[in-house]
């Protein structure tokens, strides 16, 4: 986790860092759509991608919130401490809600793209409250047991939290770039600038954004070191799945060309 938290028990441990990790994989995916539909917006085409983006949202990010309600958030209302927390995320979550509808109520492009952003903002800053003050109040907690509490929810777990051999990735976009990227290269690819991504959940964000790829789409990986544990893990977990080329190996800089195969 990118923050230290004090667990009651080891399974609560787990379960919160399951959290996080799936967590980081939703913020990539959003930032990728959100970043296509704001590409399609300047050329005035944005139905696509803002439908590719929608039904994310529906399939996705609305039933993550309405697990949240409905496990989560019951219990941390019962602490004294975090219950004004939860009532600024439930807040949020109107605030999510009323940004979907309106997202599939626009039309204009620009506004499309608008939406789009500050969806894409309102669910970043929701998700840092979540990671750094609300689960951490949970698990540190003996009344409440946060593993028992997710047990078999795939949306708040995620389908691929363990990111191992069967997991699939999803047709959702056709690329974009992750909130900490600097925009597009020259060959009109995502960059995602791992670099300031937090370790502990730097390949989660990054699986988040691959699988987000349509085939024969791609991103430009940039980091600060050669990652190859990371080609391995994503090797293990969708063998064959990505072209890798190398565009710059260090020393201070690597930049890897990331496509993945039709």
């Amino acid at each position: 986790m990118s923050t230290v938290t004090i667990a009651s028990n080891h399974a609560d441990a787990e379960a919160a860092e399951k959290v996080e990790q799936h967590h980081a994989e939703m913020a990539g995916r959003l930032d990728l759509l959100t970043a296509d539909v704001v590409r399609a917006a300047r050329t005035g085409h944005a139905d696509s991608a803002r439908q590719d983006l929608l039904s994310w949202l529906r399939d996705e990010l609305v039933p993550h919130a309405t697990a949240e309600e409905r496990t989560l958030y019951p219990a941390a209302r019962q602490i004294t401490e975090s219950r004004l927390l939860v009532e600024a995320m439930l807040a949020e979550h109107v605030l999510i809600h009323r940004l979907v509808a309106d997202l599939e109520a626009a039309s204009d492009p620009v506004e499309v793209a608008a939406l789009a952003r500050a969806l894409e903002t309102v669910f970043d800053s929701h998700l840092a409250k979540e990671n750094d003050q609300l689960i951490p109040t949970l698990v540190a907690s003996p009344d409440y047991s946060v593993a028992e509490m997710l047990a078999g929810m795939h949306e708040l777990l995620g389908g691929r939290a363990d990111h191992g051999e069967d997991a699939q990735p999803a047709d959702v976009a056709h690329g974009g770039h992750q909130c900490a990227c600097g925009g597009h290269d020259e060959a009109g690819l995502p960059e995602l600038d791992v670099r300031v991504i937090p370790h502990a959940i730097r390949h989660a964000t990054i699986f988040g954004a691959l699988d987000g790829l349509r085939p024969g789409a791609g991103l430009l990986l940039v980091a600060d070191h050669d990652p190859l544990p990371l080609l391995a893990q994503l090797e293990q977990r969708t063998p064959g799945a990505y072209a890798v080329d190398y565009r710059d190996a260090g020393p201070d800089v690597w930049r890897l060309e990331l496509v993945r195969r039709a």
